[in-house]
């Protein structure tokens, strides 16, 4: 049944899709099954332990008692949905796409990009590479889940993952093609290395995939923060408004469209000019009206304090080779020994801290004497 399916995608996918037969994995599996390899990707994620956490991990709005609001969980559902209607329209792979997409958030820590800039400040103070939660979803993935084996995904997938960077503004991305495990090991030491380093993904997937992060979250946000009461409607910029709409789903209709009719041809995904430069502009309000707003952070000083209350404490523990402890029961011991034997006291923290919910960070900054903000 697997090599049928396999062998009917060339007939019905683009020349420029990534077909399953050519998925590479790290390690070679003897056991073959019915199902083509980027499905068992996905599959493969869905039951990780790290995934179940996207339950109760924020997406930009901490603290809310607000059932509406988005969190990681519904985020990735979302960039999901975006993306495989994209490779629908363009004959990509779509099981390549959800396998990325359900994977690319995997490795955010508690409380969004503010707690994954206090972890990169800790990271540093104590000798680390800059946290950045892509190469930590790769981590999860690669060599922490499934009590340190790894997952064992895909080259194609794991790139998606790594090279995925929401945040970055791009009119048109293509793929850089023939990448081995060699060259992806070398994207993540460069990286890490330094955070500036712009990556490519291998596939037009992966690309459909960063562009489809994007706009999963411009338009959902607005819509969030209007039902919070931080923005209202008419503030979006009357030009955005004008071009992309000014609700979410007609922002992700006129995203999705545009990129659709520009990407059919070519060996790349891009956006018409002027959908781009809305696009941009919108990316410009929701930055200065909505993820700087000083009204979305507050109670934040006290989660930053529990970061490093926490993060010190369990390399102290670590150090010391206290066994009672939490850091131990809840983590380490599900780990292989080489992991525990070659990893240092910091970079254990920094793990175990990035693979917290947002709930259990904050249980844990109680225990250990930390004031916690509530929610309102």
């Amino acid at each position: 049944m697997r090599e049928a399916l396999d062998a009917k995608e060339p007939e019905r996918l683009s020349s420029l899709a990534c077909l399953s037969r050519d998925a590479v994995r790290r390690r070679v599996e003897e056991r073959q099954g019915y199902r083509q390899a980027f499905a068992v990707d996905g599959d493969r994620i869905l039951h990780t332990r790290a995934y179940t956490r996207y339950i109760d991990k924020t997406q930009v709005f901490y603290m809310v008692r607000n059932d509406h609001i988005t969190h990681r969980v519904l985020h990735v559902q979302l960039v999901s949905k975006i993306a495989r209607t994209i490779g629908r329209f363009l004959g990509l792979n779509e099981d390549l796409i959800e396998a990325i997409a359900l994977a690319h958030d995997i490795g955010h820590p508690p409380f969004g990009h503010d707690g994954e800039t206090v972890l990169s400040a800790l990271c540093l103070e104590h000798g680390l590479p800059a946290f950045q939660h892509n190469i930590q979803s790769v981590f999860f993935l690669d060599r922490l889940e499934r009590s340190g084996r790894g997952c064992n995904l895909t080259l194609q997938t794991l790139d998606g993952v790594l090279c995925h960077d929401g945040e970055i503004h791009n009119r048109y991305l293509a793929p850089l093609r023939g990448k081995t495990f060699a060259d992806f090991d070398r994207e993540l030491e460069a990286k890490a290395a330094d955070p500036a380093n712009e990556l490519l993904p291998m596939t037009l997937e992966g690309c459909v995939v960063r562009f489809a992060d994007t706009i999963s979250y411009i338009g959902r946000d607005i819509e969030d923060a209007i039902e919070l009461g931080l923005i209202h409607r008419d503030d979006i910029p009357s030009g955005c408004q004008e071009i992309l709409g000014r609700s979410n789903g007609t922002i992700v209709y006129n995203l999705v469209t545009d990129l659709i009719a520009n990407s059919r041809t070519e060996d790349m995904i891009r956006f018409s000019p002027a959908v781009s430069d809305s696009l941009q502009e919108l990316k410009r309000f929701n930055y200065a009206r909505i993820y700087r707003n000083p009204a979305i952070k507050k109670g934040f000083d006290k989660i930053r304090l529990a970061y490093r209350v926490l993060f010190e404490a369990y390399v102290d523990e670590i150090r010391n080779g206290r066994r009672n402890t939490v850091v131990v029961h809840e983590f380490l011991d599900g780990l292989a020994a080489s992991y525990r034997e070659a990893t240092p006291p910091a970079a254990k923290a920094r793990d175990f801290l990035a693979g917290m919910t947002d709930d259990f960070f904050l249980a844990q900054a109680r225990y250990y004497g930390c004031e916690v903000p509530d929610k309102s």
